[in-house]
């Protein structure tokens, strides 16, 4: 490629639906990259932005979190034979609360009309390719728009990548999307590269990580050797000068600050959970520096004056993370982050991390039942989980989590087992229950025997979005499977309503400062209220050695442990103080070890 000549124009697009009030990471990455390697003009687009402007943030975020109901749109534009089942479908996906102003046919017109807006404001003269970053839910409007820009541009290359197209997954949307040029399965870095520089020329094979589609809707993967792993400290940073000047054209008037995205790792340190499929585009597990992390969101921060920000690490690596946020700490700044989380996170580590600005977590818990956890793979147990819990609330965090339900295989003593566990987590922000599906490239999905799967089946909901003789040969990310799945939705019917009681249990309460579950120290006594869903609040009394144990056990002691710290009671009335205690619900036993639950400090609700 001749640098003095006119820059290679490449332009990359983020569809609908990310949440509307943060950048592109995918985009904003591969903008750095490219332009540093070569002589690149890379142009950025989030027609998302103007999807939001047009429907209404009020009605885009209940839809962008739902998933299914924005695939249910861009389904029923894609596939018009599809709509009536498209239109069923978004309604069942939506709260209910949401349902009166999210009118299908409404919608759908304002979506085409903007994005007809959209794409006349669209430049690619002279653009060399066209690439779209497809992650969670991004598929099918992603098709839709770049088939709109295809039939208008038929010889603009069109590449699809993003974590929607690792492995088959790719390979079968090249195999039956005639708008599909290439795939890159992976990471997209160098990849990418590569490929800008075989269409313009310099390279005569495709590396092994782009698959190419041929004319006659048949796959090609090309036999040149697989690109070396990308140097991910060495990244340039995210640049999101372009989603800043397009969110200030699109929202001139209802001005909001956005919440820039950052990555601390690629992959999972853990990546053992039997469910999860989200590191099949990663190869293995890596992590940046402290010090480089930390002057990447100094960077962003004083770039962009913004003070918010999001990990998208499937889980912050534990050492480097603890450094970081004591730089943060240490800088002064009122930093905002989000970050997901293992639930044996440590309570010095995240004590420090709090301090650093880390507000809000995701937390893998899953389960409430030890066996189950075992046979999902966490690595950890109910008493970590609640800990866990407990600690954010103590500590000032807020915590989301997910309780996986409908879990192939589960027993009715599991259940039960989760049920009478879901009452110690009462007077904690609730979790959300998440219904089971299957992860293609999961382990689950790679032995289904394990796991008394039979058969793996489209996911149940994809039928109602895609034609049926297409989904016979696509490959996609979520399945569905034949095994005990009508039995598990009856088991766990319980769950889901014991859920939402839990749930309206903390609405109803909604502006109170403290705890459903607080205590106060009277140096010599201990004073707990405790909140149920009905009735009036209960008190309780702890004296001498009582309150010494509670206090002590304020993160999960062994037995052995509390009789060392209170020498003058015996091991028979530690047990029978801990038994009544566990069954008042003031305190979690789990074997040999005791959790106190109630919180001093405010409850963050």
């Amino acid at each position: 490629m001749d640098t003095a000549a006119t820059p290679v124009r490449v332009a990359l697009v983020a569809a609908p639906w990310p949440i509307f009030n943060r950048p592109s990471i995918q985009l904003a990455a591969l903008r750095g990259f490219l332009e540093r390697e070569g002589h690149f003009q890379v142009a950025l687009h989030h027609p998302y932005l103007q999807v939001a402007r047009t429907i209404g943030i009020d009605l885009y975020g209940p839809i962008a979190q739902s998933g299914w109901a924005g695939e249910a749109l861009f389904a029923a534009l894609l596939f018009p034979q599809k709509q009536a089942e498209a239109r069923r479908l978004f309604g069942k996906s939506l709260p209910t609360a949401i349902r009166p102003r999210a009118d299908f046919d409404r919608l759908l017109g304002g979506l085409q009309g903007c994005l007809d807006h959209w794409q006349e404001g669209l430049d690619l003269e002279g653009c060399r390719l066209l690439g779209f970053s497809v992650c969670f839910h991004q598929l099918l409007a992603s098709l839709y728009l770049a088939r709109r820009i295809k039939t208008a541009n038929p010889d603009l290359p069109v590449v699809f990548g993003g974590s929607s197209c690792s492995g088959a997954t790719g390979v079968s949307l090249a195999e039956n999307f005639a708008e599909i040029d290439f795939v890159i399965d992976g990471e997209g870095e160098e990849p990418l590269l590569a490929l800008c520089r075989y269409l313009g020329g310099e390279h005569d094979r495709l590396p092994a990580q782009v698959h190419q589609a041929r004319g006659d809707g048949k796959g090609q993967r090309l036999t040149a050797p697989p690109l070396r792993q990308t140097d991910f400290s060495d990244l340039p940073y995210p640049d999101y000068a372009p989603y800043i000047k397009e969110m200030a054209t699109t929202f001139a008037e209802q001005a909001f600050l956005p919440v820039l995205p950052v990555e601390f790792s690629r992959g999972c340190w853990w990546n053992r959970c039997a469910f999860c499929n989200l590191n099949l585009q990663w190869q293995g597990y890596r992590a940046k520096s402290a010090a480089r992390m930390a002057a990447e969101v100094f960077t962003l921060a004083a770039r962009h004056q913004s003070l918010q920000f999001t990990f998208t690490d499937n889980a912050l690596p534990p050492r480097e993370a603890e450094s970081f946020f004591r730089e943060m700490a240490a800088s002064g700044m009122d930093l905002d982050f989000f970050a997901e989380l293992r639930a044996i996170t440590l309570p010095k580590r995240l004590h420090g991390y709090r301090d650093g600005g880390l507000h809000t977590v995701q937390v893998g818990i899953e389960a409430l039942s030890n066996s189950l956890l075992q046979k999902m793979g966490k690595g950890q147990t109910v008493m970590q989980c609640i800990a866990m819990i407990k600690m954010c609330s103590e500590i000032g965090i807020e915590l989301e989590g997910n309780l996986l339900t409908d879990f192939p295989g589960s027993s009715e003593n599991e259940i039960e087992t989760t049920l009478t566990n879901l009452d110690f987590l009462l007077p904690f922000k609730p979790l959300q229950a998440a219904s089971f599906f299957l992860g293609h490239g999961s382990p689950m999905q790679c032995r289904p025997g394990d796991f008394a799967i039979k058969a793996v089946l489209p996911h149940r909901k994809n039928r109602h979005l895609f034609p049926a003789s297409l989904l016979r040969s696509l490959t996609l990310l979520i399945n569905g499977y034949r095994g005990d799945r009508r039995r598990q939705q009856k088991l766990w019917q319980p769950v889901r309503a014991k859920v939402k009681a839990w749930q309206r249990f903390h609405n109803q309460r909604r502006g109170s400062r403290h705890s459903p579950l607080h205590f106060q120290d009277g140096r010599d006594f201990l004073l707990i209220r405790q909140e149920l869903p009905e009735g009036a609040p209960l008190r309780h009394r702890l004296r001498g050695a009582s309150r010494a144990i509670y206090l002590y056990c304020h993160r999960p002691r062994r037995i052995d442990a509390i009789l060392r710290h209170c020498p003058g009671v015996s091991e028979l009335a530690l047990r029978d103080f801990l038994a009544m205690m566990h069954q008042k619900r003031l305190m979690f036993l789990e074997n040999d070890l005791a959790l106190a639950l109630a919180v001093q400090r405010y409850y963050i609700g």
